[in-house]
């Protein structure tokens, strides 16, 4: 159960645009996640803008994104993540292997050389912040500076979602991505 009442849907006046914003971007449903953050229309928005831009204006692969999101899920015990994203991994080219190692069921090293780069680029970010140079190095093996950039904005994003999730125990049984 969700530590605040989640808010009104049906938000009058300028909260309302933005619910709707919110509603269009999701497919025309507000999540349990989007009705804890319009307790906050102006950050729900915000959220609304980053998050949106994070999931579909990425150069990144399916694959590489939600590999990213679910780590971060898995580590942070962000269990509405996981189950939000989890189906969209596995649309993604993630196999049920892959979801092992990111519960931590198996050794990196069953992965792809590439997932295993994001592997250790979202675990140094997530669990220390500071992200070491052999690490970094890893990751430049095979991606562009954008595809960097967008992996840690993806990372940096989804940590905050995980987080706020968490926080706050948003979310029962509901599958909607963030």
């Amino acid at each position: 159960m969700a530590r605040l009442e989640y808010a009104a849907s049906d938000l009058p006046g300028p909260d309302g645009i933005i619910a709707e914003r919110i509603r269009a971007r999701r497919g025309g449903t507000l999540t349990p996640l989007d009705l804890m953050l319009l307790h906050s229309p102006p950050l729900a928005e915000g959220w609304n803008g980053l998050l949106g831009a994070v999931r579909t204006a990425s150069t990144l692969t399916a694959d590489v994104r939600e590999l990213a999101i679910l780590r971060i899920a898995a580590l942070n015990g962000a269990d509405y993540e996981w189950r939000a994203h989890e189906p969209l991994g596995l649309a993604g080219g993630l196999t049920d292997a892959d979801l092992a190692v990111l519960r931590g069921e198996r050794a990196p090293d069953a992965l792809a050389p590439r997932l295993a780069a994001v592997l250790a680029y979202t675990d140094a970010m997530t669990s220390r912040v500071i992200v070491p140079d052999d690490v970094f190095a890893g990751l430049r093996e095979h991606f562009t500076d954008r595809e960097i950039v967008e992996l840690t904005v993806t990372v940096g994003a989804y940590n905050l979602v995980s987080r706020f999730l968490v926080a706050l125990q948003v979310g029962g049984g509901e599958r909607e991505a963030a």
